[in-house]
C-alpha cells in the first residue's frame, strides 16, 4: 500500500550541502553505550509546513546497533540526528524533544543499515523471501497477500522527521526486523512479537544512554504509520510492560525504561484479533473493487461478533456520546468525526471550489457552515472496499497479518478462531496455536489499556485517519481514542476528508502538538509518564 501524499507539506525535503566532516558512527553489536562523538556533520535544506525554507546542520549517527546479542544488526539498528544549527543560529538539542520516528510497513522489516541522512529509514522487502504467492493486489498495494491486507511501503514518508530537525528536535529512527525474515534454516524470525520487542530494546538504549545521547531522554515521541502506526500505538500503551522482559532479556536489551512520553499514530492497523469483525461492521455493505459483493454470510458472523466485542469493551465516546455499541457506532462517527471532518474541509475551500465539489458530491448538506449527511450516504461516497473478508485472518492464510503470526518454518497462521475454523487450505487442525493469545496480547495496545491498564502507558496521543481508508475500520482507531479518554489521557484524533490510507495531511500541526505537550521552548516541560 502506498502510504499516501504528505498533501499540506510544501515540497518537504531538501538538498544535502555537505556532508560527514567528523568521524565515523561508534556502532557496536556489543556495546550500549552511544558515543556523542561518533558523527559526522550535515546541512540540509528543509521545506517547513508553511513553505519558508530552513538551513539546517545538524549532527548523524550512522547506524547504531541498540542490542547487545542482535538476531540482526542490519535491521535493530538505530540512526540519530540533531541540529546544532539553524539558519545561522545555534541550537542546543540537549533538553530537546526527541521523535522516534519509524517506518514500519506491513510489518516488513526495516533498515536503516545503509541510511546516510535523516529521514534514511525505510521498509525493506529484502531480507527475507516474501510469502509463497504472494503478488501485489492493485496499483495502490505493493503488499504482500492476495487481499492486498497490509502495508507494505508503510511507516511514516520523511516529513515528519525533516519538520522535526527543522523545529530543533532530535530525530532517532529506528530498524526492526519484520515478518519475512528467514534464516538459514528456514526459520521465521521477524515475526509477532519481534517488532515490538525490537522498537522497545531502542527506546531502552535511548533511555540508558541519558546524558549521552542528544535529547530529552524521558520526552520521546513515537510515530509511524500503518503497522507502523499500530507499533508507535502499542509502545505508548505497553511501556515498562512485564510480558515482554523475556524477550529483551534474550536481546540483551538494556537495563532501562522503555516507556515513552508520547504517540502519534496515523492510520494504526491495530486490534487485529477483532480487525475482521470491525472491518465488516464498517465496510460489510460496500463491494469490492470489481463490483462484487463479499460473502454475505461471512460478513455477518463477523459483525455479530464485533457487536459482542464491542458491548464488552464498555466504552463511552467522547465529548459526553454515552456508551458506545455496535448499534449507535455509526451516529458516532458521523457525528464526533465525519461531519466535523467535511466541514472542516469545505470551510477551507474557496466559495467557488466549495460550490463545485457539493454540486458534485451531492449526499452532503451545507448550511450555516457545517456539513452535514448520513453514514449510509457516506458510505455509498467512499465506494469500494479494499479488502475482501475477512480482511485480516484470511480462511486460505493469504493475508500479510497470517504471516506475521507464523512461527519456525511456518510460513502463515490463523491467529482467530473464526479463521481457524473457517481454513481452507487443509489444516489438520482447525483451532488457533497454542501460543496464539499470549502473542495477541503482545501485539494490541487495547490489552495494555482494557485488560491490564497500564499505568506506565504514555498520555499524549495524536492519532489520524483518512476517511476514504479502507484498509482497516474507522472504528479500531476511535475505540483506541474512546479508551484513551475514558483512562483520562490527553487525546488529539481526527479523519482527514477524503484522504485515503497513510495520508498526513498537517504534518506542521504535529510538530508545533510536540512542543506543546512536551513543553519544549516554553521553560517547562509537560506532564510525565
Amino acid at each position: 500500500m502506498g502510504i499516501g501524499a504528505a498533501a499540506g507539506v510544501a515540497a518537504v525535503g531538501g538538498v544535502a550541502l555537505s556532508a560527514q566532516a567528523s568521524s565515523n558512527s561508534s556502532s557496536s553489536s556489543g556495546s550500549l553505550t552511544f558515543d556523542p562523538d561518533g558523527y559526522s556533520k550535515l546541512t540540509k535544506t528543509i521545506t517547513d509546513a508553511e513553505g519558508t525554507e530552513h538551513e539546517v546542520t545538524y549532527h548523524f549517527w550512522k547506524a547504531i546497533t541498540y542490542v547487545a546479542d542482535p538476531v540482526d544488526a542490519t535491521y535493530q539498528s538505530l540512526i540519530v540526528s540533531a541540529p546544532v544549527e539553524i539558519d545561522g543560529k545555534t541550537v542546543d538539542p540537549t533538553d530537546a524533544p526527541i521523535l522516534l520516528a519509524n517506518s514500519i510497513g506491513g510489518y516488513m522489516p526495516s533498515s536503516v543499515a545503509d541510511a546516510t541522512e535523516v529521514g534514511g529509514g525505510g521498509s525493506a522487502m529484502g531480507g527475507g523471501a516474501a510469502p509463497s504467492g504472494a503478488a501485489p493486489s492493485s496499483a495502490t498495494s505493493a503488499a504482500p497477500g492476495a487481499n492486498g491486507n497490509t502495508n507494505a511501503t508503510g511507516g511514516a514518508t520523511s516529513s515528519n522527521q525533516l519538520l522535526a530537525l527543522a523545529a530543533g528536535y532530535v530525530v532517532i529512527e529506528p530498524g526492526a526486523r519484520g515478518r519475512t525474515l528467514k534464516n538459514s534454516g528456514g526459520e521465521y524470525y521477524g515475526t509477532a512479537p519481534a517488532a515490538i520487542v525490537d522498537l522497545k530494546a531502542a527506546v531502552r538504549y535511548i533511555r540508558a544512554n541519558k546524558g549521552l545521547i542528544p535529547g530529552d531522554t524521558e520526552r520521546i515521541v513515537s510515530a509511524g504509520t500503518s503497522a507502523g502506526g499500530a507499533l508507535s500505538s502499542l509502545l505508548g500503551a505497553s511501556g515498562d510492560s512485564p510480558i515482554y522482559d523475556k524477550y529483551l532479556k534474550e536481546l540483551g536489551a538494556a537495563d532501562s525504561s522503555d516507556a515513552i512520553f508520547a504517540v502519534g499514530a496515523w492510520c494504526p492497523i491495530t486490534d487485529l484479533e477483532h480487525a475482521d469483525g470491525a472491518y465488516e461492521w464498517n465496510w460489510g455493505t460496500n463491494d469490492l473493487s470489481t463490483g462484487k459483493q463479499v460473502d454475505q454470510s461471512v460478513s455477518k458472523d463477523l459483525k455479530a461478533q464485533f457487536a459482542e466485542y464491542q458491548a464488552g469493551l464498555k466504552l463511552r465516546g467522547l465529548d459526553g456520546f454515552g456508551p458506545l455499541t455496535a448499534r449507535n457506532y455509526d451516529d458516532y462517527l458521523v457525528e464526533q468525526y465525519l461531519q466535523p471532518s467535511a466541514t472542516r474541509y469545505l470551510t477551507d475551500l474557496s466559495d467557488s471550489d466549495r460550490a463545485t465539489y457539493l454540486a458534485a458530491n451531492t449526499f452532503t448538506t451545507w448550511s450555516a457552515g457545517r456539513a452535514t449527511f448520513t453514514w449510509d450516504d457516506f458510505l455509498t461516497h467512499v465506494g469500494a472496499r479494499k479488502k475482501d473478508t475477512p480482511a485480516f485472518d484470511a480462511f486460505d492464510l493469504s493475508a500479510g497479518e497470517n504471516n506475521e503470526f507464523g512461527a519456525g518454518t511456518t510460513e502463515n497462521r490463523h491467529f482467530t478462531a473464526y479463521g481457524a475454523k473457517n481454513d481452507t487450505t487443509g489444516l489438520g487442525s482447525r483451532r488457533v496455536a497454542a501460543d496464539i493469545p499470549a502473542k495477541l496480547n503482545l501485539m494490541n495496545p487495547m490489552y495494555h489499556l482494557v485488560e491490564k491498564v497500564n499505568d506506565h502507558r504514555s498520555r499524549h496521543w495524536w492519532i489520524r485517519l483518512g476517511t476514504n481508508d479502507s484498509d482497516t475500520s474507522h472504528v479500531i482507531s476511535a475505540n483506541l481514542a474512546a479508551r484513551l479518554d475514558d483512562l483520562g489521557d490527553d487525546v488529539n484524533h481526527l479523519y482527514y476528508w477524503d484522504q485515503g490510507h497513510g495520508a498526513n495531511t498537517d504534518p506542521g500541526d504535529f510538530i508545533t502538538w510536540i512542543a506543546e505537550v512536551t513543553g519544549h521552548g516554553k521553560g517547562k516541560k509537560g506532564k510525565r509518564n
